[in-house]
């Protein structure tokens, strides 16, 4: 941002109008610090915390993408199998079959578009070599060795995965969408193995 407005240019209106840019950008940075400040204060005492804290023990999520996930699905418990969580968001190949033809296209993207979308931009972690950095050990602090054991599971899963796919010569976007589909999976299993931890209020509406 210095550089550009650092910048020379031939006429002044140019410059003015690179201000108004810049200061568009300002405006939208300083309100995401809000907003995400807010969320950091809600989270003390959120009901569902103790489940956000450990789908922050994964790679891909810290606390905006943890509780907006958490907040958009609620209790995966009710899933009895991570495939059906993967349906609900629409990551599974659409299907078109006459007789013995049988072919698959793109994703049916049904279900909660903005779920789907965080989680693919999640899965883009996994692109890595699995790895437990200084800021994730942070967040696995105080985490069951339960939770610390299926978050790099999942690191050693996914992050192959997404070698294999690539080295087999499939598009990026494929690859990564793949790669959230199979996050799903270890999302719902963290879900079961939170069933204690849920809020009082989930546990109700999956028992009713």
């Amino acid at each position: 941002m210095g550089y550009l407005r650092e910048l020379v240019l031939a006429d002044p209106n140019q410059k003015i109008v690179l201000e108004e840019y810049l200061q568009a950008i300002d405006t939208g940075i300083e309100r995401v610090a809000r907003l995400e400040a807010k969320m950091f204060e809600l989270l003390e005492g959120w009901e569902w915390k103790e489940v956000a804290d450990a789908l922050m023990a994964f790679k891909g999520f810290q606390e905006v993408a943890a509780m907006i996930i958490i907040s958009e699905l609620g209790d995966l418990t009710r899933f009895q199998h991570p495939r059906q969580l993967m349906v609900f968001l629409g990551l599974v190949p659409s299907e078109d079959s006459t007789g013995t033809r049988r072919r698959q296209g793109a994703i049916t993207k049904c279900g909660n578009s903005h779920a789907r979308w965080l989680l693919i931009e999640s899965a883009q972690a996994y692109r890595n070599t699995p790895k437990v950095s200084a800021n994730l050990s942070k967040r696995q602090a105080g985490q069951s060795q339960a939770v610390k054991e299926l978050s790099w599971r999942a690191q050693i899963r996914l992050s192959g995965r997404y070698r294999r796919l690539k080295l087999r010569g499939k598009r990026e976007n494929k690859v990564i969408v793949a790669v959230a589909r199979e996050l799903c999976a270890f999302i719902w299993e963290l879900h079961q193995l939170m069933r204690d931890a849920l809020p009082a209020s989930a546990q109700t509406q999956r028992n009713s």
